[in-house]
Protein backbone atom coordinates (compact mmCIF):
# COMPACT_ATOMS: atom_id res chain seq x y z
CA UNK A 1 0.00 0.00 0.00
CA UNK A 2 1.46 3.45 -1.09
CA UNK A 3 -1.16 5.64 -0.21
CA UNK A 4 -3.84 5.33 2.45
CA UNK A 5 -6.98 7.63 1.81
CA UNK A 6 -8.54 9.01 4.86
CA UNK A 7 -12.31 10.77 5.76
CA UNK A 8 -10.62 14.17 5.91
CA UNK A 9 -7.78 15.63 7.56
CA UNK A 10 -7.58 17.56 10.80
CA UNK A 11 -10.99 19.05 10.74
CA UNK A 12 -14.21 17.55 8.20
CA UNK A 13 -14.42 20.69 5.84
CA UNK A 14 -10.60 19.64 5.01
CA UNK A 15 -10.61 17.22 2.05
CA UNK A 16 -8.99 15.69 0.45
CA UNK A 17 -7.06 13.70 2.65
CA UNK A 18 -4.62 11.03 2.73
CA UNK A 19 -0.91 9.76 4.02
CA UNK A 20 2.21 8.76 1.51
CA UNK A 21 5.36 8.03 0.88
CA UNK A 22 7.18 10.85 -1.06
CA UNK A 23 9.89 8.76 -2.64
CA UNK A 24 6.76 6.44 -4.03
CA UNK A 25 7.56 3.30 -1.88
CA UNK A 26 5.37 1.28 0.52
CA UNK A 27 4.08 3.23 3.51
CA UNK A 28 5.31 0.88 6.75
CA UNK A 29 1.62 0.50 8.36
CA UNK A 30 -1.27 -2.02 7.52
CA UNK A 31 -4.68 -1.16 9.25
CA UNK A 32 -6.09 -4.09 10.54
CA UNK A 33 -9.48 -2.54 11.42
CA UNK A 34 -11.12 0.44 11.55
CA UNK A 35 -10.53 3.79 9.29
CA UNK A 36 -7.95 6.10 10.98
CA UNK A 37 -8.16 9.84 10.41
CA UNK A 38 -5.63 12.28 10.32
CA UNK A 39 -4.89 12.98 13.75
CA UNK A 40 -4.87 9.32 14.69
CA UNK A 41 -2.10 9.27 12.46
CA UNK A 42 -0.16 12.05 13.51
CA UNK A 43 -0.72 10.76 17.13
CA UNK A 44 0.14 7.14 16.74
CA UNK A 45 3.54 8.05 14.57
CA UNK A 46 4.64 10.22 17.46
CA UNK A 47 3.82 7.94 20.05
CA UNK A 48 5.17 5.11 17.76
CA UNK A 49 8.53 7.18 18.54
CA UNK A 50 7.99 8.14 21.90
CA UNK A 51 7.70 4.38 22.76
CA UNK A 52 10.19 3.07 20.69
CA UNK A 53 12.56 5.27 22.56
CA UNK A 54 11.78 4.78 26.19
CA UNK A 55 12.49 0.36 25.39
CA UNK A 56 15.55 1.44 24.00
CA UNK A 57 16.79 3.49 26.62
CA UNK A 58 15.06 1.47 29.65
CA UNK A 59 15.19 -2.36 27.80
CA UNK A 60 11.57 -2.84 29.21
CA UNK A 61 8.03 -2.62 27.25
CA UNK A 62 6.37 0.89 26.74
CA UNK A 63 3.56 2.81 26.56
CA UNK A 64 2.12 5.90 25.82
CA UNK A 65 -1.67 7.96 25.83
CA UNK A 66 -1.41 10.33 23.05
CA UNK A 67 -4.43 13.19 22.88
CA UNK A 68 -4.27 15.41 20.28
CA UNK A 69 -0.67 14.92 19.25
CA UNK A 70 0.92 15.40 22.79
CA UNK A 71 1.50 12.50 25.31
CA UNK A 72 -1.24 12.16 28.45
CA UNK A 73 0.86 9.53 30.07
CA UNK A 74 4.01 7.54 28.88
CA UNK A 75 5.65 4.80 31.45
CA UNK A 76 7.53 1.64 31.50
CA UNK A 77 6.62 -1.91 32.45
CA UNK A 78 6.96 -1.73 36.03
CA UNK A 79 4.80 -4.25 38.20
CA UNK A 80 1.90 -2.19 40.10
CA UNK A 81 1.43 -1.51 43.27
CA UNK A 82 -1.87 -2.82 45.02
CA UNK A 83 -2.91 0.83 44.96
CA UNK A 84 -1.82 1.79 41.58
CA UNK A 85 -4.01 -1.42 40.54
CA UNK A 86 -6.65 0.25 42.21
CA UNK A 87 -6.71 3.81 40.78
CA UNK A 88 -5.80 2.62 37.26
CA UNK A 89 -9.04 0.37 37.98
CA UNK A 90 -7.30 -3.06 37.05
CA UNK A 91 -7.17 -4.10 40.66
CA UNK A 92 -10.10 -6.63 38.81
CA UNK A 93 -8.04 -7.94 36.06
CA UNK A 94 -5.70 -10.47 37.90
CA UNK A 95 -1.74 -10.28 37.36
CA UNK A 96 -0.96 -8.29 34.30
CA UNK A 97 2.22 -8.68 31.72
CA UNK A 98 4.78 -5.71 31.76
CA UNK A 99 3.35 -4.54 28.19
CA UNK A 100 -0.15 -4.41 29.95
CA UNK A 101 1.38 -2.46 32.95
CA UNK A 102 2.91 0.22 30.95
CA UNK A 103 -0.30 0.56 29.35
CA UNK A 104 -2.08 0.62 32.75
CA UNK A 105 0.47 3.15 33.75
CA UNK A 106 0.09 5.45 30.85
CA UNK A 107 -3.40 5.65 30.75
CA UNK A 108 -4.38 5.87 34.49
CA UNK A 109 -2.14 8.68 35.26
CA UNK A 110 -4.27 11.53 33.81
CA UNK A 111 -7.53 9.68 32.86
CA UNK A 112 -9.16 12.76 31.77
CA UNK A 113 -6.75 13.39 29.44
CA UNK A 114 -6.65 10.14 28.27
CA UNK A 115 -10.26 9.53 27.69
CA UNK A 116 -10.43 8.62 24.03
CA UNK A 117 -6.50 8.43 23.30
CA UNK A 118 -4.71 6.97 20.63
CA UNK A 119 -2.38 4.06 22.03
CA UNK A 120 1.22 3.06 21.04
CA UNK A 121 2.73 0.28 22.52
CA UNK A 122 6.61 -0.93 22.45
CA UNK A 123 5.75 -4.45 21.92
CA UNK A 124 3.13 -7.25 20.29
CA UNK A 125 -0.18 -6.13 21.83
CA UNK A 126 -0.85 -9.45 24.12
CA UNK A 127 -4.00 -10.53 25.42
CA UNK A 128 -3.55 -8.59 28.71
CA UNK A 129 -3.17 -5.18 27.27
CA UNK A 130 -5.89 -5.72 24.82
CA UNK A 131 -8.18 -6.91 27.74
CA UNK A 132 -7.46 -3.27 29.21
CA UNK A 133 -7.99 -1.72 25.77
CA UNK A 134 -11.17 -3.26 25.46
CA UNK A 135 -12.76 -1.79 28.23
CA UNK A 136 -11.49 1.94 27.74
CA UNK A 137 -12.49 5.20 25.85
CA UNK A 138 -10.36 5.15 23.04
CA UNK A 139 -9.39 6.03 19.28
CA UNK A 140 -6.53 3.15 18.76
CA UNK A 141 -3.82 1.43 18.89
CA UNK A 142 -0.60 0.97 17.26
CA UNK A 143 1.90 -1.42 17.70
CA UNK A 144 4.64 -3.89 16.03
CA UNK A 145 2.47 -7.13 15.86
CA UNK A 146 -0.75 -8.34 17.57
CA UNK A 147 -1.40 -11.71 19.10
CA UNK A 148 -4.22 -13.82 17.30
CA UNK A 149 -6.22 -13.62 20.19
CA UNK A 150 -5.87 -9.63 21.08
CA UNK A 151 -6.43 -9.07 17.84
CA UNK A 152 -10.00 -10.64 17.83
CA UNK A 153 -10.55 -8.39 20.86
CA UNK A 154 -10.21 -5.36 20.19
CA UNK A 155 -11.59 -6.11 16.32
CA UNK A 156 -15.06 -6.35 18.62
CA UNK A 157 -14.79 -2.28 20.03
CA UNK A 158 -16.64 0.39 18.75
CA UNK A 159 -18.53 -2.56 16.73
CA UNK A 160 -16.08 -3.75 14.74
CA UNK A 161 -14.10 -0.23 13.49
CA UNK A 162 -11.83 0.38 15.92
CA UNK A 163 -8.97 1.36 14.87
CA UNK A 164 -5.52 -1.14 15.11
CA UNK A 165 -2.85 -0.34 12.79
CA UNK A 166 0.28 -2.69 12.67
CA UNK A 167 3.68 -0.59 11.87
CA UNK A 168 6.71 -2.22 10.91
CA UNK A 169 9.46 -2.08 13.68
CA UNK A 170 12.23 -1.91 11.44
CA UNK A 171 11.27 0.96 9.04
CA UNK A 172 13.88 3.70 9.27
CA UNK A 173 12.57 7.60 8.10
CA UNK A 174 15.00 9.41 6.03
CA UNK A 175 17.29 11.98 7.91
CA UNK A 176 15.67 14.64 6.03
CA UNK A 177 11.89 15.75 7.42
CA UNK A 178 9.69 18.02 5.76
CA UNK A 179 6.58 20.12 6.48
CA UNK A 180 4.43 22.24 4.88
CA UNK A 181 2.80 25.22 5.94
CA UNK A 182 0.40 27.89 4.18
CA UNK A 183 2.43 25.98 1.13
CA UNK A 184 5.33 26.55 1.68
CA UNK A 185 7.86 23.42 2.19
CA UNK A 186 9.95 23.58 5.84
CA UNK A 187 12.95 21.25 5.59
CA UNK A 188 14.91 20.03 8.60
CA UNK A 189 16.89 17.25 10.41
CA UNK A 190 15.39 14.64 12.08
CA UNK A 191 16.16 14.98 15.60
CA UNK A 192 17.76 11.88 16.25
CA UNK A 193 19.37 12.61 19.54
CA UNK A 194 19.59 9.64 21.47
CA UNK A 195 18.83 9.67 25.67
CA UNK A 196 20.42 7.45 27.98
CA UNK A 197 21.65 7.29 31.78
CA UNK A 198 24.79 9.18 30.22
CA UNK A 199 22.87 12.08 29.35
CA UNK A 200 22.81 13.37 32.64
CA UNK A 201 26.94 13.78 33.35
CA UNK A 202 27.12 17.62 33.77
CA UNK A 203 24.99 18.31 37.26
CA UNK A 204 25.66 21.96 38.55
CA UNK A 205 23.99 21.94 41.92
CA UNK A 206 25.59 20.95 45.49
CA UNK A 207 23.62 17.69 45.28
CA UNK A 208 25.71 15.63 42.91
CA UNK A 209 23.80 12.15 43.90
CA UNK A 210 21.48 11.11 40.79
CA UNK A 211 20.81 7.56 41.38
CA UNK A 212 19.99 4.81 38.49
CA UNK A 213 16.28 5.40 39.13
CA UNK A 214 16.22 8.60 39.35
CA UNK A 215 18.52 8.31 35.93
CA UNK A 216 16.14 6.40 34.31
CA UNK A 217 12.98 8.33 35.32
CA UNK A 218 14.68 11.50 34.09
CA UNK A 219 15.32 9.59 30.72
CA UNK A 220 11.29 8.53 30.55
CA UNK A 221 10.67 12.52 31.14
CA UNK A 222 12.99 13.75 28.48
CA UNK A 223 12.18 10.99 25.76
CA UNK A 224 8.44 11.89 26.68
CA UNK A 225 9.18 15.75 26.36
CA UNK A 226 10.82 15.12 22.86
CA UNK A 227 7.42 14.21 21.54
CA UNK A 228 5.60 16.82 23.06
CA UNK A 229 4.46 20.01 21.99
CA UNK A 230 6.20 22.87 22.93
CA UNK A 231 6.42 24.25 25.71
CA UNK A 232 6.70 21.03 27.83
CA UNK A 233 7.09 20.54 31.20
CA UNK A 234 7.53 16.36 32.81
CA UNK A 235 7.29 14.96 36.08
CA UNK A 236 8.25 11.38 36.36
CA UNK A 237 8.24 8.69 39.52
CA UNK A 238 8.79 5.05 39.28
CA UNK A 239 8.98 4.61 35.90
CA UNK A 240 5.62 6.77 34.58
CA UNK A 241 5.00 10.01 33.70
CA UNK A 242 2.59 11.60 36.44
CA UNK A 243 2.06 15.28 34.89
CA UNK A 244 2.71 16.52 31.31
CA UNK A 245 1.88 20.28 30.61
CA UNK A 246 2.19 20.84 27.02
CA UNK A 247 1.63 23.81 24.66
CA UNK A 248 1.82 26.48 27.08
CA UNK A 249 3.54 29.99 26.07
CA UNK A 250 5.00 30.54 29.36
CA UNK A 251 7.01 28.10 31.85
CA UNK A 252 5.84 28.79 34.79
CA UNK A 253 2.21 28.12 33.61
CA UNK A 254 3.67 25.25 32.00
CA UNK A 255 5.63 23.93 35.34
CA UNK A 256 2.45 24.59 37.55
CA UNK A 257 -0.45 22.42 34.89
CA UNK A 258 2.33 19.28 34.95
CA UNK A 259 2.74 19.98 38.58
CA UNK A 260 -0.78 19.54 39.28
CA UNK A 261 -1.57 16.82 37.11
CA UNK A 262 1.41 15.14 39.48
CA UNK A 263 -0.55 16.50 42.20
CA UNK A 264 -3.56 14.94 41.43
CA UNK A 265 -2.25 11.73 41.09
CA UNK A 266 -0.77 11.40 44.45
CA UNK A 267 -4.05 12.80 45.60
CA UNK A 268 -6.06 9.83 44.23
CA UNK A 269 -4.12 7.59 46.26
CA UNK A 270 -5.13 8.48 49.51
CA UNK A 271 -7.34 6.62 51.59
CA UNK A 272 -9.87 9.17 51.70
CA UNK A 273 -9.96 9.55 47.44
CA UNK A 274 -9.80 5.57 47.19
CA UNK A 275 -12.35 4.65 49.78
CA UNK A 276 -14.99 7.08 48.12
CA UNK A 277 -18.47 5.59 48.49
CA UNK A 278 -19.02 5.23 44.38
CA UNK A 279 -23.01 3.95 43.64
CA UNK A 280 -22.76 0.89 42.10
CA UNK A 281 -24.07 1.86 38.61
CA UNK A 282 -21.84 5.07 37.93
CA UNK A 283 -20.05 4.59 35.09
CA UNK A 284 -16.28 5.07 34.66
CA UNK A 285 -15.71 8.22 33.08
CA UNK A 286 -18.56 9.69 35.89
CA UNK A 287 -16.52 8.15 38.13
CA UNK A 288 -13.26 9.87 36.86
CA UNK A 289 -14.96 13.29 36.47
CA UNK A 290 -16.32 12.68 40.25
CA UNK A 291 -12.62 11.99 41.57
CA UNK A 292 -11.40 15.16 39.53
CA UNK A 293 -14.09 17.63 40.96
CA UNK A 294 -13.41 16.08 44.27
CA UNK A 295 -9.67 16.76 44.77
CA UNK A 296 -9.70 19.92 43.50
CA UNK A 297 -11.07 23.70 44.16
CA UNK A 298 -15.02 22.89 42.61
CA UNK A 299 -15.52 20.00 44.91
CA UNK A 300 -19.10 21.60 45.87
CA UNK A 301 -20.03 20.14 42.51
CA UNK A 302 -20.39 16.59 43.60
CA UNK A 303 -20.75 17.40 47.40
CA UNK A 304 -24.00 19.91 46.39
CA UNK A 305 -26.83 18.15 47.80
CA UNK A 306 -28.73 17.84 44.73
CA UNK A 307 -25.34 15.99 43.55
CA UNK A 308 -24.22 13.97 45.68
CA UNK A 309 -26.26 11.24 45.94
CA UNK A 310 -26.63 10.37 42.03
CA UNK A 311 -22.77 9.67 42.69
CA UNK A 312 -22.43 8.28 46.14
CA UNK A 313 -23.91 5.85 48.65
CA UNK A 314 -23.30 8.06 51.23
CA UNK A 315 -22.51 12.04 51.09
CA UNK A 316 -18.39 12.05 51.87
CA UNK A 317 -16.84 14.59 53.81
CA UNK A 318 -14.68 17.88 51.99
CA UNK A 319 -11.30 16.59 51.52
CA UNK A 320 -9.46 19.89 52.93
CA UNK A 321 -7.02 21.95 51.78
CA UNK A 322 -5.17 21.53 54.81
CA UNK A 323 -5.37 17.64 54.38
CA UNK A 324 -4.44 17.66 50.91
CA UNK A 325 -1.27 19.18 51.68
CA UNK A 326 -0.97 16.98 54.58
CA UNK A 327 -0.77 14.08 52.02
CA UNK A 328 1.17 15.83 48.96
CA UNK A 329 4.49 16.53 51.64
CA UNK A 330 4.44 12.68 51.48
CA UNK A 331 5.57 12.28 48.03
CA UNK A 332 8.80 12.18 46.85
CA UNK A 333 11.88 11.49 44.80
CA UNK A 334 9.87 12.92 41.70
CA UNK A 335 12.02 13.26 39.08
CA UNK A 336 11.07 16.70 36.41
CA UNK A 337 12.37 17.51 32.89
CA UNK A 338 12.11 20.33 30.82
CA UNK A 339 12.07 21.04 26.98
CA UNK A 340 14.08 24.42 27.41
CA UNK A 341 15.64 26.08 30.13
CA UNK A 342 13.45 27.45 33.07
CA UNK A 343 14.17 31.61 33.47
CA UNK A 344 13.38 31.58 36.74
CA UNK A 345 13.14 30.00 40.12
CA UNK A 346 9.68 30.27 40.78
CA UNK A 347 9.81 26.80 38.44
CA UNK A 348 11.91 25.32 41.04
CA UNK A 349 9.80 26.72 43.82
CA UNK A 350 6.34 25.10 42.67
CA UNK A 351 8.17 21.70 41.53
CA UNK A 352 9.37 21.57 45.15
CA UNK A 353 5.72 21.33 46.61
CA UNK A 354 5.23 18.50 43.93
CA UNK A 355 7.93 16.34 45.56
CA UNK A 356 10.92 17.20 42.62
CA UNK A 357 14.42 15.94 43.69
CA UNK A 358 15.60 15.86 40.73
CA UNK A 359 15.93 17.53 37.33
CA UNK A 360 17.16 17.53 33.66
CA UNK A 361 16.79 21.06 31.73
CA UNK A 362 19.51 22.77 29.04
CA UNK A 363 20.49 25.05 31.00
CA UNK A 364 21.58 28.22 29.48
CA UNK A 365 19.19 31.14 31.16
CA UNK A 366 20.68 34.36 31.94
CA UNK A 367 19.32 33.62 35.53
CA UNK A 368 20.74 29.88 35.92
CA UNK A 369 22.50 31.06 39.46
CA UNK A 370 19.19 31.83 40.37
CA UNK A 371 17.64 28.40 39.50
CA UNK A 372 20.65 26.73 40.77
CA UNK A 373 20.52 28.56 43.62
CA UNK A 374 16.89 27.34 44.48
CA UNK A 375 17.74 24.04 43.78
CA UNK A 376 20.34 24.04 46.75
CA UNK A 377 17.76 25.36 48.76
CA UNK A 378 15.60 22.11 48.43
CA UNK A 379 18.79 20.13 48.37
CA UNK A 380 17.31 19.02 44.43
CA UNK A 381 19.83 17.62 42.32
CA UNK A 382 19.87 19.31 38.82
CA UNK A 383 21.64 18.15 35.25
CA UNK A 384 22.03 20.73 32.21
CA UNK A 385 22.15 18.75 29.75
CA UNK A 386 22.60 21.46 26.87
CA UNK A 387 20.21 20.45 24.86
CA UNK A 388 16.64 21.68 23.73
CA UNK A 389 13.72 19.38 22.91
CA UNK A 390 11.25 22.11 21.30
CA UNK A 391 8.36 19.79 18.95
CA UNK A 392 5.95 21.06 17.05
Amino acid sequence: MKELELKYGCNPNQKPSKIYMANGSELPIRVLCGRPGYINFLDAFNGWQLVSELKKATGLPAATSFKHVSPAGAAVGLPLTETLAKIYWVDDLGDLSPLACAYARARGADRMSSFGDFISLSDVCDVDTARLIKREVSDGVIAPGYEPEALELLKQKKNGNYNVIQIDPDYEPAALEHKEVYGITFEQGRNELNIDEDFFGNVVTENKDLPKQAKIDLAIAMITLKYTQSNSVCYVKDGQAIGIGAGQQSRIHCTRLAGQKADNWWLRQCPKVLNLPFIDSIRRADRDNAIDLYIGEEYMDVLADDAWPKIFKEKPEVFTREEKRAWLDQMTDVALGSDAFFPFGDNIERAHKSGVKYIAQPGGSVRDDNVIETCNKYGMAMAFTGIRLFHH
